[in-house]
């Protein structure tokens, strides 16, 4: 099987990506159908994008206020070592805090950016108070409330 990246996805390809990022659900003969391959040829195509992990997985796309989860929250965090081991001690630990959505590494001023949703400010303080600031090596914690989300994609430009 070849290997697919970037540079060698071709049209079809695309299509098939585009077709499943508004409809992660769409059964194979509607992808077919919407990207003008036969049945058979539209799931080789897939199957290859996910053996090569173009697509990583399927999810559903939840609203945060509709389950409570309302407020959005940006944190940078400063760690005590840029150590290997002190990057993995806090990477394994900020895994297991859910309100944590997101964690990047950084280059610039902080390590790392959150971004986290809590129910109210009270939550906020919460899991300020009891998981960010108790993990090991963590020397500053700034957090960011977002006032509204303006732009929010959930596909790529493909």
């Amino acid at each position: 099987m070849k290997t697919i990246s970037a540079t060698t996805l071709d049209e079809t390809d695309r299509k098939i990506l585009r077709a499943l990022q508004r409809d992660g659900r769409m059964t194979n003969a509607d992808l077919a159908k919407a990207v003008n391959l036969s049945e058979s040829a539209c799931l080789r195509r897939l199957r290859a994008l996910e053996a090569e992990e173009v697509i990583s997985r399927y999810t559903a796309i939840i609203n945060e206020r509709a389950i409570g989860l309302p407020i959005s929250v940006f944190v940078t965090v400063t760690l005590s070592s840029q150590a290997e081991v002190a990057l993995t001690a806090f990477e394994t630990a900020i895994a297991t805090v859910p309100e944590v959505v997101e964690c990047y590494l950084m280059t610039g001023a902080s390590d790392y950016l959150l971004r986290m949703v809590c129910r109210d400010v009270d939550d906020l303080e919460r899991i300020h108070a009891k998981e960010l600031t108790r993990i090991p090596g963590v020397t500053r914690v700034s957090s960011s409330v977002a006032m509204r989300t303006v732009v929010k994609r959930g596909a790529l430009p493909v």
